[in-house]
């Protein structure tokens, strides 16, 4: 019996066909969810110094597949990415400024993540008397003659938060005395006020991160205006067309999912005895009292 020998046709069919298969037989080994690619995500200081990113990032790339690149700065800075279309997703707490960016069209799919709050910090022996104070107005009346006061002057949330504050209690920063300006994120403004025995305005969260390496202490807290809130955005791709879409808003939908939110809610209660977060996903901003 005559044997039949592949023609050079069906050779070539079936080696061509080989990559296609492959590919077919990965994606079916995909998990569900798994959306690959990369995205950057521009951030204020506070998520990443506070090691929080460090639990959120690789839990979405191990359930989605996507890099992320984490771009670290002050609010400011990290909206003003949104604006150029540099970024294409934004975590920040900074709502006003935040706010018109929506406004303008540049961010879209904003969700309330998240709160903290805001302290002030200083040396153990508190030489402006700032422990005493009743009210945020009177804390910042108590060091603007004592000094000094380390500030970030970097336009991020926490900046745009000390301005609003000193201007709340009447005090032009002119007259502050011995105000230092770092321009840095966070950590470095609470290292500066460290060396220099001096004041300073921090979120919550980095301060409880870095207050082992710091002689720092919580002069004041507590007052309402002090309310340090985060929302997810997703850069308009409407508006910007080189956004990744479709990884931008797979983070959304994570940073407001119930395994994201409960990660959120006790980040920072086993080293720090209390967690540096509240988890805000689909609560109204009446109900954190702002």
């Amino acid at each position: 019996m005559r044997r039949k020998h592949s023609s050079p046709r069906r050779l070539l069919a079936l080696l061509l066909s080989l990559p296609l298969l492959a590919a077919a037989c990965a994606e079916s080994e995909l998990p569900e969810g798994h959306i690959g690619g990369d995205m950057i995500l521009a951030t204020t200081t506070s998520t990443n110094d506070s090691g929080l990113l460090e639990e959120l990032v690789p839990l979405f790339h191990e359930q989605t597949g996507i890099t992320v690149k984490v771009v670290a700065v002050g609010t400011g800075a990290a909206l003003e990415m949104a604006r150029k279309g540099d970024a294409d997703v934004v975590l920040a707490h900074a709502p006003e400024a935040e706010q018109q960016l929506v406004d303008e069209g540049h961010l879209v799919e904003t969700h309330l993540v998240m709160h903290n709050d805001f302290v002030i910090v200083g040396p153990p022996d508190d030489p402006a008397a700032v422990r005493s104070a009743a009210t945020i107005d009177e804390a910042l009346a108590a060091i603007a003659p004592v000094g000094p006061f380390i500030s970030r002057g970097d336009g991020s949330g926490t900046h745009k938060m000390e301005l609003a504050l000193w201007e709340q209690a009447g005090i032009d920063t002119a007259d502050v005395a011995l105000l230092d300006e770092t321009g840095q994120g966070m950590g470095a403004t609470l290292n500066v006020a460290d060396q220099k025995r001096g004041y300073t305005l921090a979120d919550r969260g980095t301060f409880l991160a870095l207050r082992y390496n710091l002689e720092l202490e919580v002069l004041f807290e507590g007052d309402a205006a002090l309310l340090n809130i985060y929302h997810v955005h997703m850069v308009n791709p409407e508006v910007h067309s080189g956004v990744k879409e479709e990884q931008a808003r797979a983070w959304v939908e994570f940073m407001i999912s119930a395994e994201a939110q409960e990660i959120i809610r006790t980040f920072g209660i086993d080293e720090f005895g209390e967690p540096l977060f509240v988890p805000d996903a689909g609560k109204d901003l009446d109900e954190l009292g702002h």
